[in-house]
């Protein structure tokens, strides 16, 4: 008989304390707990974890050897696991090839129909792929955009050729290619170049004809600037050296390709047309306005085609993103909308008894269009799936069979099991989600005055209608509207327009030795602190130094290659993960030896280590909500939110002048309880003079918001416009009026 629960017996992954819980099949069931309460240890590196782990043994060790690698979770033991689809937030790979067209199959489908009815006849849908040689643009590649020279980033014009006035690597004064120019007889090298002809500084740049019209006065065989820098940047072939890709960084940027204007195909495939419509046509459509299109096509020939394409559109409007196009680049996504774009290919699907995980699906969504998502995980419960979902916002935990509270507080306080039941149940009970769905923040009532203006011109990015928008300075700005609505697009405008810091959901490292302890640079003042209570050298407390454990060089763990199966990873007998030998582990500061330190909190540390510097170096991390972390937790390990508030408490230690801050949706991954530790920290922002601008969905930080800019009034081609401008208190007449309203 089908076993009709999953059994956790004993999870003791990151901070989970023996954990045993029962979690029903064939439901939603939403998990909620504080920030780093053990939410995504019990789910995703637990359950998810196993259940991948387990799928990937019933393959043969040849197979194995190239799928992922799942570390097993440490649990008593599991049952009752299905095959795992984890949907998370991490945006769809960085590769100019792909684009929404090509990861949702929806691309897949178009080819097929203009291969079969498209006039003329061009052939086979490999003839309008992009990414075969057979059908790809031949200047672009299929890119559809090529790199060209910066060129008015070449030269500072108030320098002379004496003082370095070409700015490019080797045709500075003393460069390699300088007596090109300085020495030809045809310039002045001690004249600033602002005041030399127009003519003069188009020969420097281009030579050809431009050198001709200067005449006799360059040699015949002169090359100009622009000419010289392509040929030795963006001609070879060869393997560009690191020095050669930062100074093509610098000096080139990206323009559409003039041979398909953006389209990425050969000419073949840009001339065939299907109703009228050729396919580069038909991929710059908005979703909404080319399921139109589509349902027009009546032949039966293609019937299975067009059915399967107006489905997988259809599905795509559904998770609110009808506003994308087809040919969308996946790496200008949001976490949100890559989210959302995974989860499209899982709604055809004709295969029950699955396991979803979903990490926040609400992220990016106006409170408007969450309804759409909730509807989303309800459509895959009722075709027999399991679906659990990590999440803060009490609209999905409404719709939930099940709620399941992790807690009752971050870190070495959090790990347990505190409530498992319905959502009516949970609103009646004592734990700190349920506290938090009484609790509603005010509308600020008395905003702060602006203590300036930053204004925003003819804004045109996107689907933006040429704004002009004028910011407070010194206040709390919050953008508003609809996925779509053109809210980062107005982001990248101010940032493009004006100085700012943008504090973004980005990883912090990519380097798994980089820690708390690292980031917060206090790891050669605790060594220092050892030495001073031991008297021996601070070399000998570093675990990458003469301290470190011979066996393990410090790493705590020691590596096996077992060739065609996983490689193996245990914990260094010799210390047991300890990482020092014995002699330096002996030395204590209040009680704690070195090894410790990694496993304290930041809390903790900050009241149990007496050192002012090193209790400093951590407070700001405090401050922003993370005091949960361990010293030794890698960086890697954190989301999106929490790399965002590490970057926010970085901030707080380096801001002196005014500066202008920009975040993207800082609520991400926080619990409702600690919306209001960011608000504070905002407000210590705010209180150094400094101007915030922030995405934000959330209610609880719209109401505190000095300012409100609300875009819309639809996603894409139907928003770019400004519905409102002004104090929170007097918004009227849109769906985040109607929000704050009813929320």
């Amino acid at each position: 008989m089908l076993e009709r629960v999953m059994r956790i017996r004993g999870a003791r992954t990151n901070n989970l304390k023996s954990l045993d819980v029962d979690i029903p099949r064939g439901r939603l069931v939403v998990f909620v707990g504080v920030s780093g309460s053990g939410k995504s240890s019990l789910v995703f590196e637990t359950i998810a974890a196993e259940a991948r782990h387990q799928l990937n043994e019933t393959h043969p060790p040849f197979v194995r050897n190239r799928l992922p690698k799942w570390t097993r979770p440490e649990t008593e033991g599991i049952e009752g696991l299905s095959p795992v689809v984890v949907i998370d937030q991490r945006r769809i790979g960085g590769n100019a090839r792909s684009t929404v067209g090509t990861v949702t199959d929806t691309w897949t489908y178009l080819r097929l129909l203009f291969s079969r009815i498209g006039s003329p006849h061009v052939g086979e849908s490999n003839r309008f792929s992009f990414n075969d040689p057979a059908g790809m643009c031949p200047a672009c590649s299929g890119i559809g955009e090529v790199v060209v020279s910066a060129v008015d980033r070449f030269l500072d014009l108030d320098l002379s050729l004496a003082q370095g006035a070409i700015l490019l690597p080797g045709f500075g004064a003393g460069g390699y290619w300088y007596n090109k120019y300085a020495d030809v007889g045809g310039f002045d090298v001690d004249t600033p170049l602002r005041d030399w002809t127009e003519a003069e500084r188009h020969a420097l740049l281009y030579g050809g004809e431009h050198a001709a019209r200067l005449g006799t006065r360059l040699p015949k065989d002169y090359q100009g600037i622009v000419e010289r820098f392509e040929r030795i940047y963006l001609r070879t072939r060869d393997h560009l050296s690191d020095r050669k890709r930062r100074v093509i960084d610098r000096f080139t940027r990206s323009a559409t390709c003039p041979e398909c204007h953006g389209d990425r195909l050969h000419e073949a495939a840009r001339t065939a047309t299907v109703l009228g419509y050729t396919i580069g046509e038909m991929a710059r459509m908005e979703i909404t306005e080319l399921i139109g299109v589509v349902e027009q096509v009546t032949d039966p020939a293609v019937a299975p085609v067009v059915a399967a394409l107006t489905e997988r559109l259809r599905a795509m409007v559904t998770i609110g993103l009808g506003y994308l196009h087809l040919g969308r680049a996946t790496t200008s996504l949001s976490g949100g909308e890559s989210q959302r774009i995974k989860t499209v290919k899982h709604l055809g699907s004709s295969l029950i008894e699955m396991l979803y995980v979903f990490d926040e699906p609400t992220v990016g969504l106006h409170p408007h269009d969450v309804a759409s998502m909730t509807a989303l995980l309800r459509q895959l419960r009722d075709k027999g799936n399991t679906v659990l979902v990590v999440e803060h916002d009490p609209a999905v935990m409404e719709v939930a069979d099940q709620i399941v509270e992790i807690g009752p507080g971050a870190g070495a306080e959090g790990g347990q099991l505190v409530f498992q039941g319905t959502f009516e149940e949970l609103r009646a009970a004592r734990t700190a989600t349920a506290a938090a769905l009484d609790r509603r923040t005010r509308i600020a009532d008395d905003p702060r005055a602006a203590t300036g203006a930053i204004t925003v011109t003819g804004a045109t990015r996107n689907n933006l209608k040429n704004l002009t928008v004028t910011i407070p300075a010194g206040v709390l700005t919050v953008l508003t509207g609809v996925a779509g609505s053109g809210k980062s697009s107005l982001a990248a405008e101010l940032v493009a327009q004006h100085d700012a810091v943008v504090i973004d959901q980005k990883p912090v490292s990519t380097n798994r030795r980089s820690t708390p302890v690292t980031y917060t640079g206090i790891a050669a003042g605790i060594r220092k602190l050892f030495a001073r209570h031991s008297g021996l050298p601070a070399g000998l407390f570093s675990a990458n130094s003469e301290g470190a454990c011979p066996d393990c060089k410090g790493l705590g763990v020691i590596h096996t290659d077992l060739a065609f199966m996983d490689d193996q990873e245990t914990v260094c007998e010799t210390c047991q993960g300890r990482r020092f030998t014995d002699e330096v582990l002996r030395h204590r500061v209040n009680g704690l030896s070195v090894a410790d330190i990694d496993d304290l909190t930041i809390t903790d540390a900050i009241s149990r280590l007496p050192d002012r510097q090193i209790r400093e170096a951590l407070r700001h991390l405090e401050q922003v909500g993370l005091g949960y972390l361990r010293l030794g937790q890698p960086l890697t390990t954190l989301s999106g939110g929490e790399c965002q508030r590490v970057k926010i408490a970085k901030e707080l230690r380096a801001a002196t002048e005014p500066t202008l801050y920009v975040l993207d949706e800082p609520t991400t991954g926080l619990h409702l309880r600690d919306i209001g530790v960011l608000l504070d920290v905002l407000d210590r922002l705010l209180d150094r003079r400094h101007t915030v601008v922030v995405i934000e969905h959330h209610l609880d930080v719209v109401r505190r918001a000095d300012w409100l800019i609300d875009l819309g009034p639809g996603p894409g081609r139907h928003g770019g416009r400004i519905l409102y401008e002004g104090p929170v208190a007097t918004i009227e007449g849109t769906v985040t009026a109607a929000a704050l309203r009813d929320g």
